[in-house]
């Protein structure tokens, strides 16, 4: 009987579809709200108080909202930060409230958090490094953005402001960029936005090397669409893997598959353990087509 075979989620199809565009827009909708008060555009209790709605709603609803969808996909880094971030962004909220009603947050205590933060986002850094170089800088950014602010808490300066608000900015833009990247590569089928390669490799794991059996598999299927289900000779076939991949003894592979149900040999009547010729079953030719030419999925 032909069955469907399920290998388990695949890391791009998550059961509740990718989140992270979610909290990177809100993010940078964020950043565009602070913006004018970052550069002392509008100051104002009207413009607090409108910065503090956007700051709650975007940056920190939707990135709390990606950070627990993430944690259903199992995407514990990004659920950490973004969910971590999130409830940054309602004490910015807050923090903007307040300040609008001629409030001022304790300074002692928004120093000590600021650092606190700093070093969470530098470990966090190196730990971005492994996945692209775009998202190694977004963090770099954060970080640079809490350096000037820790040192502006401790300095009293005015000097750090401009940086400050640039960098902000540029958090916004990088964020904006990682989410359209998230959204338009997959739909144009290319890398229109550009995230670069890790900076960073882990040492290499033991992983199943897939060459010889894909190109078994491969040689078999097409063998049986000209010549259906007539037997392929071993000698065929070891010339033609022979070009794919090189010598290497095929014959353990052979009785692999067929004693999995997938392939169909001839032995030779006075040796078992040696093999004439071998041909794909239905329950073979079936598994190729799920697992290589993705016959079930759609679109």
């Amino acid at each position: 009987m032909i069955r469907k075979v399920e290998l388990g989620m695949s890391p791009n199809r998550e059961p509740l579809g990718n989140a992270t565009p979610l909290g990177l827009i809100g993010l940078a909708i964020g950043c565009a709200a602070l913006t004018p008060i970052a550069f002392g555009y509008s100051v104002s209790p009207g413009a607090l108080e409108t910065a503090a709605v956007f700051a709650l709603l975007f940056g920190a609803g939707c990135q709390f909202l990606c950070g627990l969808l993430s944690f259903i996909n199992r995407n514990t880094f990004g659920a950490t930060i973004f969910t971590a971030f999130s409830f940054l962004w309602m004490v910015n909220a807050w923090t903007l409230h307040s300040l609008a009603h001629g409030v001022i947050p304790d300074h002692q205590v928004a120093l000590a958090t600021e650092v606190a933060m700093l070093i969470i986002f530098v470990v966090l850094t190196y730990g971005f490094g492994f996945f692209t170089s775009v998202l190694f800088a977004f963090l770099l950014d954060i970080d640079l953005l809490f350096a000037c602010r820790v040192v502006r808490s401790l300095t009293a300066t005015k000097v750090l402001d401009l940086p400050i608000g640039l960098l902000s900015v540029l958090m916004g833009l990088i964020a904006l960029w990682l989410a359209f990247a998230a959204l338009i590569n997959p739909v144009a089928g290319r890398e229109l936005f550009k995230l670069g390669s890790p900076l960073f490799r882990p040492p290499k794991k033991k992983s199943f090397d897939w060459t010889l059996r894909y190109n078994l598999f491969e040689l078999l299927y097409q063998h049986w669409r000209v010549h259906a289900f007539a037997k392929m000779p071993l000698a065929e076939l070891r010339a033609a893997m022979a070009k794919a991949v090189g010598q290497a003894d095929i014959v353990p592979d052979l009785f692999y598959l067929s004693d999995f149900g997938c392939a169909v040999l001839e032995l030779d009547p006075k040796n078992e353990s040696a093999i004439l010729a071998v041909r794909l079953n239905a329950a073979g030719l079936d598994l190729y087509e799920q697992l290589i030419l993705k016959k079930y999925e759609v679109g």
